[in-house]
């Protein structure tokens, strides 16, 4: 007996059965954006400036070549007189060579620096391009998020309905059985009943698609035990900074283009680097003994290309232009926003006084389908009166539950506007 009892009892507690989820809308916000595909390339893009750059960097090591060369020319340099006494061996035309070349950068004019330079803000944009997708699939979580909550609000009015029509076609039975009602009175109800027994129907299967649509962004098998945490409502918003992806985006093709300028102003700058050459050839450095032999040479170089300074001026010129085609398209990105955000805190203020006003309606909507409900049971008024009196009710608690909402949208909606 205690045996079938337990069974008995794991049957009627699906909380035995079925396992709650409980979600809240930041941790959709981290899952979301852990699971979205594109988030793999920001790992991608960032080992990939570390080596760039590393590789830019290389350029100080010593930069070594292996040289071997085995010719033959058609004459060779000779004595064009014979010396007295002195007997010069005729050079090969066959020669030979094997060496090693060193060279170990001094001064490069700062190339190296803004080539590492133009690495690094070509990834950071490249970054921030993910940033502001991910920040679009935030948007997604917001909506799918808060239409769940907005649905399960409606679900729960809805009960609260069905509740009211139970208990009045309850008492309405009883009177039609005492002859005090007549039965057109109850169908009224019942067909009621039955109609929002139907929407019931149609907002638990939109619950559901929502719920298998943020399954999907969050990369996790969510049912319709699954419990959401209303959010709470953010009770203080003001002009806040704007700190969005974009501006960051907007900042890195600047650096892009001071660092391209620091490449132009790097070819009119002399260079200057040691050098080292040693090997063993025929001849060596010492043409008068056809002969092979070691020989190295080393020495500093500098060297200045003039030639540069020929578009120096038209390079710049195009950088400038296009820093401020950048500050044009950040002023008008600023500009946008700050119009964005000044409607949604516009809207916020009206969904916080229509709530209210919502609130006054409820009051008043419930006083007056109490009164018919006590009307309807005493025979003073049709059922279909009665019904249209907790109709009035039920949108006016729906028009709150909506407005609530909404006013968790755009508070939600705003703090993404705002980047914070």
């Amino acid at each position: 007996m205690k045996r079938l009892l337990f069974i008995t009892l794991l049957l009627i507690n699906h909380d035995f059965i079925i396992p709650q989820t409980q979600l809240t809308l930041e941790e959709c916000y981290d899952k979301a954006r852990t699971n979205y595909p594109l988030i793999k390339q920001k790992d991608y893009i960032a080992q990939t400036k570390e080596y760039s750059v590393s590789n830019i960097w290389n350029g100080y090591f010593p930069q070594i070549t292996l040289l071997a060369q085995a010719s033959y020319q058609s004459d060779v340099t000779e004595v064009p007189m014979p010396l007295p006494g002195v007997v010069i061996q005729r050079l090969s035309k066959d020669q030979y060579k094997v060496a090693v070349d060193v060279t170990q950068t001094i001064f490069d004019g700062g190339i190296m620096g803004s080539q590492a330079g133009i690495q690094e803000s070509i990834n950071e944009i490249d970054d921030q391009k993910i940033e502001i997708e991910l920040l679009k699939i935030k948007e997604r979580v917001n909506q799918i998020y808060l239409g769940i909550i907005l649905i399960e609000a409606q679900l729960n009015q809805i009960d609260f309905v069905i509740n009211d029509l139970n208990a009045s076609i309850s008492k309405l039975d009883a009177a039609y059985a005492n002859g005090t009602a007549t039965k057109s009175d109850v169908n009224v109800l019942r067909a009621e009943l039955l109609k929002t027994e139907q929407r019931k129907i149609e907002l638990n299967s939109s619950r559901i698609s929502y719920i298998n649509m943020l399954g999907l962004l969050i990369n996790e098998s969510l049912n319709e035990s699954t419990i959401f945490s209303t959010p709470p409502q953010i009770e203080y918003l003001s002009a806040e900074e704007i700190i969005r992806p974009e501006l960051k985006l907007y900042s890195a093709q600047k650096n892009l283009i001071e660092n391209q300028d620091g490449i132009s102003v790097s070819k009119i700058v002399p260079k200057a680097n040691l050098f080292f050459q040693g090997g063993y050839g025929k001849p060596g450095l010492n043409m008068f003994i056809n002969d092979f032999d070691w020989y190295y040479i080393t020495g500093i170089r500098f060297s200045w290309s003039l030639s540069n300074l020929y578009s120096y001026g038209n390079e710049s010129e195009i950088n400038q232009l296009n820093l401020q085609s950048i500050d044009a398209q950040t002023e008008t990105f600023l500009l946008n926003t700050k119009i964005t955000t000044n409607q949604q805190l516009q809207e916020i203020d009206k969904l916080n006084e229509l709530i209210e006003v919502d609130k006054s309606i409820i009051d008043l909507r419930t006083s007056v389908k109490e009164s018919a409900k006590a009307k309807l049971e005493n025979g003073v008024i049709t059922s279909s009166d009665y019904v249209r009196d907790l109709n009035a009710e039920d949108t006016a608690k729906q028009n709150l539950d909506i407005h609530k909402i909404q006013l968790l949208l755009a508070q939600y909606n705003y703090k993404i506007t705002t980047g914070n």
